[in-house]
Order: C-alpha cells, then structure tokens, then sequence
C-alpha cells in the first residue's frame, strides 16, 4: 500500500477558509463526515483535541499533522488541506501554518496502514518536498507529487542494513536514540528522520527505534547501548527506560526529536546529560514524591485556572466596560433613560455569564468538551446558592473531575455504545453527580465561606484596607502576568462580581500599570542606563502602561531582573496602597487610562498611578548600571 492509496482526491480541500486551529480542525472533520470516513464528528473531534493537548501536532515550516486513531473511522485516510494565508496552528517554529494532513485510522487497524502512514511523516522531513507540496493548486497535483515520491522511495528495512552496522563499528560518536508520541502515527517516524538526517550531516553514526502503533522497530541491542556515548530519548509516552542504567540520557519530549535534532544530538556527542539511575528510581521517586507532584499539580491546577480566567475576560472587559458607562450615564441623565438601561441591562447580563463561564472553561480544560456543560450549570449553581467566585471556581474543578472519573469508570462498555458516551452518558450523569454535590454540600458551604470573606472585607479599617491594596497591586508585578498576577487579578474579579465593589480594581489595575510605565520613565530619563534598542522598547511601554498591559515590561525583567522586578514591585505595591487610602474605585475590570474617568474619585486613582510609577522609574534609574559598564 502507498500513501496515495490513503490520500483521497474527492475529500482534499484547497482553500481552506478557517483562521482558527480549533476551527481548521472542525472543517477538515467535517469533510471526513462528509465523505463517510467518520460516522462520529463529536468523538473524533475529541480524540484530536485529546492529541493537541499532549503536544501540538504544528510541526513547523508550515506543516501541522493532526491525527487520531478512534472507533468513529470507518477506513484509514489521509485527508489533505490547504490555506492560502496560514494559520496559528501553535506550530513547533512558532510560524503560520499552510498545509494540513489529518490523519484518520480505525481502532484496531493493521500494520500495513500505519507503515503507509510513517511514510507519510517522513516524506514530510524533506524540504523540496515539502517546497513542491506548497505550490500545488489541485488534488490531482498533489496525487501526482506523491505517487512520484512514492516509486523513488525504497522499502525501509524492518532491521540495520550491513553497512549500517558496519558504519556503527567505524571510529566516530555513536548514539542511540528511541521516538515515540502518544498515537505513535506521526511524531515518531519524523522524530526517527529529522535525527537520521541531522548525524548524517554531523558526521555522527546513530541507531534509532521506533515505538510506533504497531510496537518497537529497530529494537536497540545491549551491545550498542552499552558501546554508545549517550541516549536520545524522544518520547511523549512511556518507553522502556531500565535498560539505559548507567548512560548519559536526554530525556526530551518527541517534538524536540524533530525541532532541535541538531542540538541533542551535540550534547549527546559530548555526553552533556544526566547519567540514568534506573536502580535508583524507586528511591528517587519516593524521596522527590512531593516536589515532583506538588510541582506537577500546580502547574496542571495554573493550566485549567487560565483557561477559566481566559475565557471568563471578554465578558468581564464587555460587561465590565458597558456597566461603568452606565453609571457615568447615570450621573447626567439619572436612572429613568433608556441610554442607562441598555447600557446597564446589557453590561449586567455579560456579567452574568462570568462564573457559569469560568467555571465550564475550567472543567473542559481538566474533561475536554464533555466537562463544559456540567462545569457551566455548577458554576450558575454557585452564583444562585451565593457561593460566588469561589464556589464557581470549586464547581468547575468538581466537574472536570467528576467527567474524568466516569470516562475511566465507562472504559470498559462495548466499542458499539462508544457514540452514547459524548451525547448521553456523559452529559446526563455528570450533571447529575454535579449537581447533586453543588446542591447538598459545595453550593451551601462555600455560600457561608464566601459570606465570611465578604463581611470581613467590608469591615477592614483603612489600615489594613491600604496593607491589602498593597499587596495586591505588588503581586501584580511579581511576576508581570505569571500566577501571582493573575491570582490578584482573580480575586479583585471576585470581590467586584459578587459585591459591586471596585476598590480593590483599582490597587490591581493601579499595581498592573506600574511597571510598564516605570521602564518607559526609565528609558526616557536615565538614557545612559539602556542601550538604542531598549529605549525605543521603552517607549512602546508608555502605550502598554494606558492600556493595563503589564506585559510590556517581561522583556526588560527578562534581562535584568533583580531591578526591574524590585523596583515594580515597590512602585505598583505604593499605587495599589495607595488608591485604598484616598478610597478610589474602578467600577470597570479593565482599560487602563480609559475607564480612569469612570473611577470613584478619578484624580487619586490618578494621582496613586503618578507616585507608584515615578517612584518605581526612579528607583531603576539609580539603580541600572550604566550600558558601558555591564
């Protein structure tokens, strides 16, 4: 069998009209659906999603490869698109994205399909290829180009040729590597090339093997792991680790197999990597237990918050925005007009979105897309028991959770009652098992504990009303957008959403638009500190620091980052105290300079921005060496 055996004219699509990933791969399914190829488009979908997630299948120079094996093919097919702009496929290069192979291929489904399929990745390694595929315009072209690739391409052996093993004897670095992504379709095969092709040009004999769909190929001898210099293990999955005890080993995503071949194997060749302990990884795993799972937990806890927080922003930012406009609208013209009532009806029901959508968005990054629907009600559950934000964050991790326990309880029905799980099993179980611990006990404890919090809050004196505004607005340049920033953020959103109270927005968006401003005071007066190129960065920070984008000011941290960082933190801390001593509120989660009007007592929001931000540009100033010092 060949690829184009696989790769069918009649489902190609040559103008691809998505600009989205997400959307690129629902119009590429759909033509599947279309064509018979998959009789489920919401299951399959997942299965792709499920692949992204574990590593984008972008693989750079224009090229993205999603795939999936799953009960809802009928046949294995290669489906080929095409777009004329490029897409952010989040590509291994960081580029645009032109050209798309999804790959299709039934559960179950022989070795002769999946080796037509590593053809496929590896015909994709080859730059003129690849070159040739770009300037195609119709299916028939690219039948054409792959049929030609196909008759000069030579069978590849299941096991070293002679002169391979040969080549391995001679006096040069020899390495050993193994390949292996979570589907075993793609990845692997391109990882196998890119590290083929990068020792050929070094000069750097190496064996690789593959742990592919259908099992380990070129299985790597004891002999020539004992007698290599080093390991290259490039795998998005678990791989047989034991018998590399005592070598040098780079253990790197597959991704890295493809992307920095050249740079692995370098630090290979010069044995630059960990020496593998496998006698020890009991003792290991028991001794950093902790760290290695506390450090785990939170970046997977980090991961679904955002995805929370992400999604929740635009109706924040909208409904945010529109209702400040209201009560501005209301100073001049009063509560009665029209003007007020759209703007505050329509602000208001944005923002009553803001939990049930952070909450389902929490739960589909931990569940995929069964969790969002479960997570949505759990999260409008939170708000009717006035469990508030925090209730609604509970609901949203409660959900994911229940959604993963059940996929694990419902793994072992029949493959024929699969289609039932996304449109049936899923969503009316787990809205039930969710909405029973939301009613009974989340939704009611979290209601006393939110109440607390919020009675607490709106008895603070001044002095501890300014020590929490200040810690507030220095955590939000900590780390300038990182989990301290966006923790504050978080919790500003909260005690505005569920009492109305924009005091505390304002020591966060007082403390967010420190440091950006303080690096463009900076670069403009303390010129002999910062080199041409860091004060033209400088005064784009004046723009970012309007807008509330702290962001502006990673660069300059990156770089220097004991001042920068220290003398942000010090100016956004004296802001964010600040506006809680002259009692100034932003009634809007977001804008900058532009909702500053709408503030309660604008001129001291003002004000506390000047001084935070003066004091913080002043103290790099002083601080920063000048250039022809460093």
């Amino acid at each position: 069998m060949q690829v184009i055996d696989l790769l069918r004219k009649d489902i190609m699509i040559m103008d691809l009209q998505a600009q989205e990933k997400e959307s690129v791969i629902d119009e590429m399914i759909k033509s599947l659906e279309a064509h018979g190829v998959v009789n489920d488009f919401v299951s399959f979908k997942e299965a792709i999603l499920a692949r992204e997630a574990q590593t984008s299948t972008g693989l750079g120079d224009g090229i993205a490869m999603p795939h999936a094996r799953h009960g809802a093919v009928k046949e294995p097919t290669v489906l080929f698109a095409k777009s004329k702009s490029g897409v952010e496929f989040e590509a291994l290069d960081g580029q645009p994205t032109y050209l798309f192979f999804m790959i299709a291929v039934p559960d179950g489904e022989d070795d002769t399909h999946l080796q037509t399929l590593a053809a496929l990745s590896r015909k994709l390694i080859d730059p003129e290829f690849v070159e040739k595929l770009k300037q195609v315009t119709a299916p028939e072209e690219v039948h054409a180009l792959f049929a030609e690739a196909d008759a000069e391409e030579p069978k590849a052996p299941e096991e070293p040729t002679e002169s391979e093993k040969t080549e391995a004897t001679e006096e040069k670095p020899f390495v050993v590597a193994v390949t292996a992504c979570p589907t075993g379709i793609a990845h692997t095969y391109m990882a196998e090339d890119a590290l083929k092709q990068k020792a050929a040009e070094m000069n750097v004999n190496i064996r690789v093997e593959t742990n592919g769909s259908d099992g380990a190929k070129h299985k790597l001898t004891d002999e020539e792991i004992e007698r290599a210099d080093a390991v290259i293990v490039v795998a998005s999955k678990k791989v047989e680790m034991d018998r590399f005890h005592g070598k040098p080993l780079l253990d790197r995503p597959v991704s890295d197999g493809i992307s920095k071949a050249e740079e692995l194997i370098t630090k290979a060749i010069k044995k630059d990597a960990p020496i593998y302990h496998s006698s020890n990884e009991r003792e290991k795993s028991e001794n950093d237990t902790t760290k290695t799972a506390t450090g785990s937990i939170w970046n997977k806890i980090y991961k679904d918050l955002m995805n929370g927080i992400s999604h929740m922003l635009p109706f924040v930012v909208g409904g945010g925005i529109l209702l400040a406009l209201s009560f501005l609208v209301e100073r001049f013209v009063g509560d009665e007009s029209q003007i007020f009532l759209f703007l505050n009806g329509v602000g208001g029901s944005a923002f009553d979105f803001l939990i049930p959508i952070f909450a389902g968005f929490i739960a589909m990054s931990i569940a995929d897309r069964p969790g969002l629907m479960p997570g949505v009600v759990g999260g409008l559950m939170a708000v009717q028991s006035d469990a508030g934000f925090i209730g609604g964050l509970v609901a949203g991790f409660l959900a994911g959770y229940v959604i993963v326990f059940l996929k694990r309880a419902f793994r072992g029905l029949p493959k024929s009652l699969d289609g039932l799980k996304t449109i049936l099993f899923y969503p009316v179980v787990g809205l039930f098992i969710t909405g029973l611990l939301m009613y009974f006990i989340i939704g009611p404890i979290f209601s006393i504990v939110n109440n607390a919090m919020l009675d607490f809050l709106q008895n603070l004196g001044t002095g501890n009303a300014v020590l929490l505004g200040a810690l507030l607005g220095g955590m939000m340049a900590i780390d300038m957008g990182g989990p301290f920033n966006k923790a504050a953020y978080a919790f500003s959103i909260g005690i505005f959403t569920d009492t109305g109270d924009g005091s505390l927005m304002a020591a966060v968006m007082a403390g967010g638009m420190v440091p950006p401003f303080a690096i463009a005071l900076a670069s403009t007066f303390f010129k002999n500190k910062f080199t041409d190129q860091e004060r033209k960065s400088g005064m784009t920070n004046y723009v970012m620091g309007i807008s509330f984008i702290t962001e502006g000011a990673i660069p300059f941290a990156a770089a220097d980052p004991l001042r920068v960082i220290g003398s942000s933190v010090l100016g956004a801390a004296i802001a964010g105290g600040l506006t809680q001593v002259w009692n100034s509120a932003i009634p809007a989660p977001h804008g900058g300079l532009f909702v500053a009007p709408l503030a309660e007592n604008p001129w001291f929001f003002l004000l506390s921005l000047i001084i935070g931000m003066v004091v913080a540009g002043i103290v790099l100033g002083l601080w920063k060496k000048p250039v022809e010092e460093k």
